[in-house]
């Protein structure tokens, strides 16, 4: 009886070896050296994992040693990679080799940031009508620190996130200015006005702002809406006052990280 034919063996290919994820894309929300160091010296934040090629690591310990809050806080160890690796974690970036995996700070209401100004006799809360660029809202609340504003208050919805571009640009400031998410910003104008704040919109059509110098309140809220479209109808009526810039150039309008930063100085210098 002829032997059964046999089959060929299957070819056998090489195992390829097994590569070890050390992040994946979207793993790190924070990054660059001012925006972490800020977020690393914030006792309220929770922070999950760091990333960080060795130079910039060596780096970034050279900022900390001089500061006194560095040891009291508990943070994890860096996982190193190299500028690649860290690019693939955050594609189109200027990370500068350093990021971290960070928890959302507690999240804050009006409410709150009403009983914790109580006894300050100037404040001033900084509100945006679906402002959404992030580069613009990051630009804005590094102008809030600057100029001292209590809260940055924005929608919900419509509104960028307090993480990546948005803190990058911000430069830190995200863990100086508390920051303050609404529903309904219509609603919240009135809650502020009930409770002693006088709102103020910006927008072209309204009075010169430095009309009110000599009749400024104490405690204000600034509200400025998205480029183009402007402030939404019904948060405009609930403001107080609608007031304008001064310009005299050909071009009357800024944009909007300029227009904050410029009213701020005016309404911070006036109170």
């Amino acid at each position: 009886m002829p032997d059964p034919i046999k089959k060929p063996n299957k070819k056998q290919y090489p195992k390829k070896p097994k590569v070890k994820k050390v992040a994946q894309r979207g793993a790190a929300n924070i990054y660059g050296y001012h925006a972490v160091e800020a977020a690393w010296l914030n006792k309220d934040r929770i922070i999950k994992s760091v990333f960080a090629t060795d130079s910039a690591w060596q780096t970034f310990q050279k900022r900390l040693d001089a500061s006194p809050l560095l040891h009291d806080l508990t943070r994890p160890d860096p996982l190193f990679l190299s500028k690649a690796e860290l690019d693939k974690i955050l594609p189109g970036t200027v990370n500068q080799g350093l990021a971290i995996e960070a928890e959302p700070l507690p999240e804050l209401s009006t409410r709150d940031m009403i009983i914790r100004q109580r006894d300050k006799d100037h404040c001033v809360f900084l509100m945006l009508d679906q402002v959404t660029d992030p580069h613009n809202v990051g630009a804005i609340l590094r102008s809030a620190c600057a100029f001292g504003v209590c809260a940055l208050i924005q929608q919900r919805r419509h509104a960028p996130a307090p993480e990546n571009v948005l803190a990058k640009t911000a430069s830190g400031a995200l863990e100086h200015v508390p920051w303050v998410e609404e529903t309904n910003l219509a609603q919240t104008l009135e809650f502020l006005n009930d409770n002693g704040y006088t709102s103020f919109a910006l927008d072209e059509q309204g009075t010169d702002i430095h009309r009110f110098s000599s009749q400024l309140p104490k405690k204000a809220v600034l509200v400025l809406g998205a480029e183009g479209k402007g402030l939404r109808p019904k948060v405009k009526q609930t403001c107080k006052h609608i007031v304008k810039l001064p310009t005299t150039g050909p071009i009357s309008s800024l944009n909007v990280s300029n227009a904050a930063a410029v009213s701020l100085y005016a309404l911070t210098n006036m109170l």
